[in-house]
């Protein structure tokens, strides 16, 4: 596992105020940071033991409840950010993430609710969709039918991310806004990044933060939003504190870049993009 994974790993749990960003940049090590790495590579007889709350949570919730939830979500490769029992948007991406991998029911009324089947399922969770069996040791596969991101090093999950893709919607055309452009869709197929931009970049379209370019016109960016919904102009958006360090776990341009899998269509939601 790459450095960025290892960091992120090592520092849930202790965000200094020194130490952090406005996006969540994580700080130095400490012992029992360590020790919630070794618990994140447990094997399964022994995760099989986790005890989760015994009621529902709600984004906005604090206290041991939710910093159990997050250590398990972290334990299971997803990124809940900070470890502090504040349940903020870092968490309620993975709890997206985690859903979407669960096939649990998504609404815009319930989507960040942490349920008595999400709780069940924590105990003993699915795997995600394997999309590419032979697609290489190290590998990103985006499934568009479930907006999950799952990066794989040495043929193991090594991080699942909530994604969020092409909306299917029409869009004003760049330079003119009574022409209508679109639809928004991520392309299915088998690509290779090529080039990583740092910070904040200016397109046509918008603005996209630590872009990974996989196809001209098309990225897996940093933004503000990323919605539980797919949402974009084409791109696959994550959250910004994964987006400041998951540059560094893909292989960007070169004699063997990482290879990225997208399979499925991100369904239309009209009612909600429009």
């Amino acid at each position: 596992m790459r450095r960025s994974v290892r960091r992120w790993l090592y520092s849930v749990g202790a965000v200094t105020a020194a130490g952090a960003t406005a996006w969540g940049l994580l700080g130095t090590a400490s012992a029992a940071q360590l020790s919630l790495t070794r618990s994140a590579s447990a094997s399964p007889a022994t995760s099989a033991a986790y005890v989760p709350p015994n009621h529902d949570l709600y984004f906005g919730d604090s206290g041991p409840a939710v910093k159990s939830v997050q250590e398990r979500l972290a334990q299971l490769k997803y990124y809940p950010g900070p470890i502090d029992g504040q349940y903020g948007q870092d968490t309620a991406e993975a709890v997206w993430a985690f859903k979407e991998v669960q096939g649990l029911p998504m609404n815009a009324a319930s989507n960040t609710i942490i349920t008595y089947k999400f709780r069940r399922d924590l105990i003993n969770p699915k795997l995600p969709k394997v999309l590419e069996p032979k697609g290489g040791a190290s590998r990103i596969e985006i499934n568009q039918n479930d907006e999950v991101l799952v990066l794989y090093k040495n043929n193991k999950v090594a991080l699942i991310l909530h994604v969020s893709t092409g909306g299917g919607y029409y869009y004003p055309c760049p330079g003119d806004a009574a022409a209508t452009c679109g639809p928004a869709v991520t392309p299915d197929g088998t690509f290779y990044p090529y080039l990583f931009q740092s910070g904040w970049v200016v397109v046509p379209l918008g603005t996209m933060y630590n872009p990974i370019w996989f196809s001209p016109g098309y990225a897996i960016h940093g933004d503000i939003p990323v919605p539980w919904y797919p949402a974009s102009h084409g791109c696959v958006r994550i959250w910004m504190d994964a987006a400041a360090w998951f540059y560094q776990d893909v292989s960007i341009g070169g004699a063997h870049p990482t290879p990225i899998y997208i399979k499925g269509v991100a369904p239309y939601q009209p009612s909600i993009v429009g």
